[in-house]
């Protein structure tokens, strides 16, 4: 009876599992996250668009309010996502930078000045353009907006491609992306603070502090990190400095060492898997599986010990981020009325300074400068990735959809102008991203060979 009973049970969750399966495998797809943050931001367009557009607006204005006594945080939903929700997101973004500067493709020099060249002359050449449309009064807030890049849909653009494309331009596409991602965080920190509340900003010091020094103590539990996060989010709230800023400086105090090395972990591994082997069966199936437990336990203790807690977070936050933060951040922000005189706003400055600044500033930037690293002897193209490849990687860099979306909300806050940004931004990641898929497409059919690409780099 009781093998009956786990044959069905075994049956029932092969069912399961070949159910779930294809949901698995689109969700393995290096695209599915480029794929559901379009899918949102279609969906934000017809329903700003829709007779129901007044539900649209109605449902980011609804008021939330946590807290209790006299400590009370009331928002509407649309700040708590851009300024909780979003705080994960830079989270995760500090733990990819932190990643790639200890062990990634920013860990020396040599790998690091190809990419970060590149991405130096892809934030400058759009602002400078941008300022170009835009010089004075509240339009010039917005010079940061097309000097981000989006390196969800650039990636998922890049993976359409599969192995079209070499992977040393997929490594030096991530690469460059997170160094604008750590221009952005500078710029907003920098240029998109109005105001500083010096007491909460102490206080996020001091709790910054005390991160750092759990870090050196040693400390590994994410549930300390975690409640001294919220209260230097909190903090940074206060502070007048952008919430989100608190998630990239908590990364940065996650440990990223192991508590034991390969070796002790390989001879520990298979002690325990000769436990696990050799449980005794002597005094039952309950005994000898008790000893399993045991055992698997065991090996879970090392397998974390052997883990950095940035890569367990990282790993853990990641599906998160892709799958519900980005895409409910494009839902909530995405949205713009094309209706009566906002489609006008296509035509404005703003939505021209931000669609040239990404068409044009991007694509050319970061070309031009990635060509001066190399000529200079700073940086070495890489092995099998052609200028072409380099100039189609730079259109992918001018989609800017989720960081640029983000600036501009800060840059403009409520004005009508951030509707121009918007459709200049929605318009021009529109734009980037098809030139660019197009010309690594038409680039992958007609590579250079190896030998004639390095005399024309060199």
């Amino acid at each position: 009876m009781a093998t009956q009973t786990r044959s069905q049970s075994l049956g029932s969750t092969r069912r399961i599992e070949r159910l779930l399966r294809p949901f698995q495998e689109f969700a393995g797809l290096a695209a599915a996250s480029g794929i559901i943050l379009l899918v949102c931001t279609i969906l934000a367009l017809l329903w700003a668009n829709s007779p129901w557009s007044a539900t649209y607006t109605a449902l980011w204005g609804t008021k939330v309010t946590v807290g209790f006594g006299d400590f009370i945080l009331s928002k509407a939903l649309l700040l708590w996502i851009n300024d909780g929700l979003m705080a994960l997101f830079f989270f995760v973004v500090g733990l990819e930078i932190k990643r790639e500067v200890i062990a990634g493709e920013l860990s020396t020099l040599k790998k690091a000045a190809l990419p970060v060249v590149a991405a130096l002359g892809g934030m400058v050449v759009p602002a400078l353009l941008y300022v170009l449309l835009n010089r004075g009064g509240i339009e010039a807030r917005g010079w940061g907006i097309p000097m981000a890049t989006d390196i969800a849909f650039a990636l998922g653009i890049l993976a359409l491609l599969g192995s079209r494309v070499p992977t040393a331009l997929k490594v030096f596409l991530t690469a460059f992306a997170i160094a604008d991602d750590i221009g952005a965080v500078l710029v907003i920190a920098l240029f998109y603070t109005e105001h500083i509340a010096w007491t909460a900003l102490g206080a996020a010091a001091l709790l910054l502090l005390a991160l750092t020094a759990a870090n050196v103590l040693g400390v590994r539990s994410p549930l300390v990190y975690g409640l001294l996060g919220a209260a230097l989010w909190v903090a940074f709230l206060k502070s007048g400095v952008h919430a989100t800023v608190a998630g990239v400086l908590l990364a940065l105090t996650i440990p990223a060492t192991t508590r034991i090395d390969p070796g002790e972990f390989l001879q520990r591994s298979r002690s325990v898997l000769d436990q696990f082997e050799h449980a005794d069966h002597g005094k039952g199936e309950t005994a000898a599986d008790a000893e399993r437990q045991a055992a698997l336990h065991t090996q879970e203790e090392l397998c974390e010990a052997a883990q950095t807690p940035l890569l367990r977070m990282e790993h853990a936050l990641h599906p998160w981020v892709a799958f519900f933060i980005m895409p409910v951040f494009a839902l909530a922000n995405a949205g713009v009325a094309l209706g009566g005189g906002e489609g006008g706003a296509l035509v404005h400055p703003v939505s021209l300074g931000i669609v040239l600044g990404l068409v044009l500033g991007k694509p050319l930037g970061i070309t031009l400068f990635a060509w001066l690293a190399v000529r200079l002897g700073l940086a070495t193209l890489p092995e099998g990735v052609t200028w072409r490849h380099i100039h189609g990687a730079g259109w992918l860099g001018g989609v800017g959809f989720t960081m640029a979306l983000f600036i501009a909300g800060l840059a403009f806050g409520e004005s009508p102008l951030q509707t121009s940004a918007k459709l200049g931004i929605l318009a021009a990641s529109l734009i980037a991203g098809t030139v660019g898929f197009a010309l690594l497409r038409m680039t992958s059919s007609d590579a250079v060979p190896a030998p004639a690409r390095r005399r024309a780099g060199a």
